[in-house]
């Protein structure tokens, strides 16, 4: 396939290195003045991997999108809206969409592919989501993830091409639940980043499974199935995000109690602002969020807050 990744961070080079690795053409496009782009386009290399010759490197929007098959977004969630209405000026006739990104619009509590639907219209779009970091994924440790789709041609196509010994795809059958759960992780990871910040990361069992429990109630009134909370997208990203060293939530909530500042995006702080939205929207209580925005606010200090949601208050387990 001729697939274009639009944006070169963390994931959005990965995943270029990735499907280059397994046989397609790929295009990495970025911005002509990012530190990121031109990085890779001077060195072909970053801080994880190299990039062989057979992946192109362009600060090109137009040929880029014209070369595709396939484009995969992997930028900012908050920017997608943004990016979007500079993408709709090209020719997106044919083309299919991946977002590769967790995220809920802080602004509007719009999930990444209700904003693709509005900007977009109807081109095909697909989410990739699930566990794993490209720290770990370039030293060939596998992982499990999902593509989901309304599009199940779309999705099961996107499976077969995608699927190697490095990454297993999972069919997703539940798009809201996956695409809220993935986004929510995040809040959860700053959680858990809040106690170890604390010493108190004992609690994280407490976290996981009162996180698991509030997301699945949301995703419920949303319309998806409660269930998915317990998958990939959310439960099954826990490891990588609540106790890896590579996780940017975990370690953005770690540094936020102990005073110390977090350079790189943290996409669960504007997450945390959307699913309170989504919250009041749907009428579900979120406590995990509330004291987690609570704490980047200094609304509360994070001792306080997160002792009275797992230490004081009384709470029936299910």
């Amino acid at each position: 396939m001729n697939i274009t990744l639009l944006g070169c961070g963390r994931w959005g080079s990965f995943i270029g290195w990735y499907l280059d690795k397994i046989g397609h053409n790929v295009t990495i496009w970025g911005l002509s003045d990012a530190p990121q782009f031109i990085e890779l386009r001077d060195t072909r290399k970053n801080n994880m991997l190299s990039f062989r010759e057979s992946i192109k490197l362009s600060d090109d929007l137009k040929a880029s999108v014209n070369s595709a098959d396939v484009m995969i977004i992997s930028i900012s969630s908050q920017a997608l809206r943004s990016f979007l209405g500079t993408l709709k000026k090209q020719e997106l006739a044919g083309k299919k969409l991946v977002l590769c990104m967790k995220g809920i619009e802080a602004s509007t509590g719009k999930r990444l592919t209700e904003i693709v639907h509005e900007e977009l219209g109807d081109i095909p779009t697909a989410i990739w989501v699930g566990p794993g970091h490209p720290q770990d994924f370039s030293n060939n440790i596998p992982n499990c993830m999902v593509i989901d789709s309304l599009d199940k041609e779309l999705k099961i196509g996107l499976i077969k091409e995608f699927s190697s010994e490095l990454i297993r795809f999972y069919v997703g059958a539940d798009l809201i639940g996956n695409e809220v759960g993935a986004a929510a992780k995040n809040t959860i990871g700053i959680a858990a980043g809040m106690l170890d910040g604390l010493n108190l990361s004992s609690l994280k069992g407490a976290l996981m499974s009162r996180g698991t429990r509030e997301i699945s109630r949301l995703i419920k009134a949303m319309g998806g199935n409660e269930l998915s909370a317990y998958g990939l997208c959310h439960l099954g990203d826990y490891e990588a995000t609540l106790f890896s060293q590579y996780s940017h939530n975990r370690r953005f909530g770690e540094m936020l109690v102990r005073g110390e500042r977090f350079g790189l995006l943290a996409e669960g702080v504007d997450t945390t602002k959307a699913l309170l939205l989504l919250g009041e929207k749907y009428g579900v209580d979120l406590p995990i969020c509330k004291t987690v925005n609570n704490v980047i606010n200094n609304t509360v200090s994070a001792k306080e807050g997160l002792s009275e949601l797992f230490l004081r208050s009384i709470k029936q387990e299910f």
